[in-house]
């Protein structure tokens, strides 16, 4: 929610007058119409990406955690990123990369464009992005990357753009929901002088804790992908 003077907060447990939290800190708690406490948190960039304006499928909190760490990016580096989609995976890396690093994201569908430059402003991190309405299996500007990141249809296609656009050691990370789609990539992996190549499945199943009766929920987040990454060996002279 944004705050702001004489506008309302309304839920089934009562709704709250948001000025009263002009000049508060994050944490502090308030009263709802009907007596509900409620506490003011701050938007942590999951939060940010599970309210994003969507027109596409998001990427999983649990695949983008796998994403930054398998890509092994930090604040500066400097990364090649395809498709931006609604942005999700866009504003994890943005997020990761600041305040002196870069996103450099393709996406050929310009619908999508305008979708994610919307999202990215409203985490405050359009500033280190630059999204590029390109099809990038026809090649990478930039070189010299810390890492390539794809979450696309054809990831093998980008394969060997991605060894020229990169650092030595650089990380290459490949997102798809299909096996199909993961054995193409991989052949293309080790065709094109790519070296620690693993791919990975993540599930999550929630606890219901309450003493006496803690067991895993019912309902779990289970296949969304495979995260398949790699890093870049030279080619010998």
């Amino acid at each position: 929610m944004k705050v702001e003077p004489g506008k309302s907060f309304h839920t089934h447990k009562g709704y709250i007058q948001l000025e009263n939290l002009i000049g508060k800190q994050y944490g502090a708690r308030l009263k709802s119409s009907l007596g509900t406490e409620f506490v003011a948190l701050k938007p942590s960039i999951r939060d940010h990406i599970f309210k994003m304006l969507r027109k596409t499928q998001i990427t999983y909190p649990k695949d983008i955690a796998l994403v930054v760490m398998f890509s092994g990016i930090g604040p500066g580096s400097r990364i090649v990123e395809a498709g931006t989609g609604t942005g999700a995976l866009t504003s994890a890396l943005a997020f990761y990369v600041k305040p002196t690093g870069h996103v450099y994201s393709y996406e050929v569908r310009s619908e999508f464009v305008e979708t994610a430059l919307k999202n990215l402003k409203r985490a405050s991190l359009a500033e280190y992005v630059e999204i590029k309405n390109r099809d990038i299996t026809q090649g990478i500007d930039e070189k010299e990357l810390d890492a390539v990141i794809l979450d696309l249809a054809t990831p093998w296609l980008v394969i060997s753009h991605a060894h020229s656009a990169l650092k030595g050691s650089g990380a290459l990370v490949s997102f798809s929901p299909t096996i199909d789609q993961v054995v193409k990539t991989v052949e293309a992996m080790q065709e094109n002088g790519f070296v620690d190549i693993e791919t990975i499945e993540c599930l999550i199943r929630r606890m219901q804790i309450a003493r006496g009766k803690t067991r895993p929920e019912t309902l779990m987040t289970a296949h969304t992908g495979y995260v398949t990454s790699a890093r870049k060996a030279l080619f010998e002279h």
